[in-house]
C-alpha cells in the first residue's frame, strides 16, 4: 500500500465499508517493530495462553504473509517474544497482529517488520501446543478468514476479502 493510507482507502471506497467488504479493526492495538506500514494476505490462528502454534507458523517462509493470532484477548500472558519475531522477520512475514500480549519489546523494536498486540506483559506464555490453524477469528469487533488482506499503518487495521488495487 504504499503512499496510500489506511484513511484514503477508507475515503475511497465506501460502498466495499457498506457492503462488508472493507472492515476496520477497532483501535486497540498498539504499534511495535521498525516496519509501522505493512500488507499482506492472512494467515488465522486461535490460540489461548500458549504459543507453540505461534512458533511454528513464524519458523515457515512467510511470503509477504501477516499472521494474525486470536489470543482471546488475555492480557495475563505473552504469546509472542522477541526470538519467533526476529525468526518471522528472517523469513519474510510482512506482520503478525495478536489480539493477546507480546514481551520483549526492546528486541521486537528493533526488527523490520511489523507488530501489533493489545500490550506487553513480561510472563511467557504456555508450551502445549493446543490450538486452531487456519480457521474464522473475531478480533477487535471483526470477522477474519484465512485468506483475506490486511493493511496497516499508523491511522488502523483494515481487512479485505481480496487484495486491494491502489
Amino acid at each position: 500500500m504504499a503512499l496510500v493510507t489506511t484513511a484514503e482507502v477508507c475515503d475511497a471506497n465506501p460502498q466495499l465499508i457498506v457492503s462488508g467488504e472493507l472492515r476496520a479493526l477497532q483501535p486497540i492495538f498498539q504499534i511495535y517493530g521498525r516496519r509501522q506500514v505493512f500488507s499482506g494476505p492472512i494467515v488465522t490462528l486461535k490460540v489461548y495462553e500458549d504459543n507453540v502454534l505461534v512458533r511454528e507458523f513464524l519458523e515457515e517462509k512467510g511470503n509477504g504473509r501477516v499472521l494474525v493470532v486470536d489470543g482471546g484477548g488475555s492480557l495475563r500472558c505473552a504469546i509472542l517474544g522477541g526470538n519467533p519475531v526476529v525468526q518471522a522477520q528472517n523469513n519474510g512475514w510482512a506482520g503478525i497482529v495478536v489480539n493477546g500480549c507480546i514481551r520483549d519489546v526492546d528486541e521486537i523494536n528493533g526488527c523490520d517488520i511489523g507488530v501489533r498486540a493489545l500490550n506487553s506483559h513480561p510472563m511467557k506464555a504456555n508450551k502445549k501446543g493446543i490450538g486452531e490453524k487456519h480457521v474464522p477469528i473475531t478480533i477487535a469487533g471483526t470477522r477474519i478468514c484465512d485468506g483475506e488482506w490486511l493493511y496497516a499503518d499508523t491511522d488502523g487495521i483494515l481487512i479485505t476479502r481480496t487484495e486491494l488495487s491502489v
